[in-house]
C-alpha cells in the first residue's frame, strides 16, 4: 500500500507535519482493511477499501462527527476521508484500548442513555449510509412505524428476495409488516440519534476507563433499536443495563419489540453472509406473529 497520498491528506487536514514511521495491519474487520499509522508523536487509525466505497466512508465520517458533538460516549474523531488511485480511505483518531470494568460498564450505560435523551427532529437522517456494506436508506419520516416498515424491514426483504430467499420468509415478512402497528400500542417512540450497529464488536474501553463506540450506522430512530442490538450477540454486562435504565427506563413493551428490531440485523446478516441466517429470521418472524395472533 502506498501511504504517501494518505499521509499528505492527513497533513492537509491537520495543518501539521506527519512523519510516518510504521504502518501496521490490524485484525477484526469483515468489510474493510484496517491499519495503524504510527508517527514520531502521533498515530492514526485508517480504514480502506475499493475506491468505489468513498461514499460509505463519507457517511461514516458524518455519523462519527455527529456522535462526537453530543459529548456523551467517547467516539474516535474523524480526521479526513478521500481516495487514492486504487483505494478509498477514512482516517480516524487512534484510540488505544484497555480493559473494561464494572465502573466503565456502568459509565457506558449512563452515557448511552444521555445520548438517547437528546431530542432529534424526525426519524431518518440527512443522508443514506450503510449497515455493514448493505445500503441503508434514511429518508426523513415523521411516522416511526412507517419508517421501520418501509426503510428497514421491507428494504431488507426486497434484498433477500433478489438473492433468492422467497417462500416462507417473504410471506411471514409481509404479514409482519402489515401488522407492525400492533407492537406499538400505547408506545410512542421519540427520535434519538442512534449508533445504529451497536453490537459488542463496535464498543470498547480506552486506557483511561472511558467507554468508546465506533463503526456507526447512524440515523434518528427509536432508542430501543440501539438497546436491542446490544442484546443480539451479547457482550454487554448487567451493570451496563442497570445504569442505562436508572437514567432512562424502558417501556414494558420493549421485551417484545427488541426481537422486532433485531430482526432487521438478522435479515441483513442473511443478505450479507448467506442462508445460515434464514431459519433464524423465519423463527423470529414466527415468534413475533404469535405475539399478536
Amino acid at each position: 500500500m502506498n501511504w504517501q497520498p494518505i499521509v499528505e491528506q492527513i497533513e492537509i487536514a491537520t495543518s501539521s507535519v506527519f512523519k510516518l514511521e510504521d504502518a501496521r495491519s490490524l485484525a477484526g474487520g469483515d468489510i474493510n482493511s484496517a491499519y495503524c499509522l504510527h508517527g514520531a508523536d502521533k498515530s492514526y487509525f485508517v480504514k480502506s477499501n475499493h475506491a468505489e466505497t468513498l461514499d460509505m466512508f463519507a457517511a461514516e465520517a458524518a455519523g462519527l462527527t455527529e456522535l462526537v458533538a453530543t459529548r456523551t460516549v467517547r467516539i474516535p474523531r474523524p480526521v479526513v476521508h478521500g481516495k487514492t488511485a486504487a483505494h478509498a480511505f477514512l482516517v480516524l483518531e487512534y484510540i488505544e484500548f484497555g480493559s473494561s470494568s464494572k465502573a466503565s460498564n456502568r459509565l457506558f450505560g449512563q452515557q448511552l442513555a444521555l445520548l438517547h435523551q437528546q431530542p432529534q427532529p424526525y426519524f431518518g437522517w440527512h443522508r443514506d449510509n450503510t449497515i455493514g456494506s448493505t445500503p441503508q436508506p434514511n429518508t426523513r419520516d415523521d411516522d416511526w412505524i412507517e419508517f421501520w416498515r418501509t426503510q428497514r424491514l421491507q428494504n431488507q426483504l426486497r434484498l433477500a428476495a433478489a438473492k433468492g430467499h422467497r417462500g416462507h420468509l417473504q410471506a411471514k415478512g409481509e404479514q409482519l409488516c402489515d401488522k407492525l402497528a400492533s407492537f406499538f400500542d400505547g408506545y410512542h417512540p421519540q427520535p434519538a440519534l442512534l449508533h445504529g450497529d451497536l453490537w459488542g464488536g463496535n464498543a470498547a474501553t480506552d486506557k483511561q476507563g472511558n467507554p468508546v463506540m465506533f463503526d456507526p450506522a447512524c440515523y434518528y430512530g427509536d432508542r430501543e433499536a440501539d438497546l436491542a442490538m446490544t442484546e443480539l450477540f451479547g457482550g454487554f454486562s448487567p451493570d451496563f443495563y442497570v445504569a442505562y435504565r436508572d437514567i432512562y427506563p424502558v417501556d414494558q413493551g420493549y421485551a417484545t419489540r427488541k426481537m422486532l428490531y433485531n430482526l432487521y440485523h438478522i435479515l441483513n446478516h442473511l443478505n450479507l453472509f448467506g442462508s445460515g441466517y434464514l431459519r433464524q429470521a423465519e423463527t423470529m418472524m414466527g415468534s413475533l406473529l404469535s405475539e399478536i395472533n
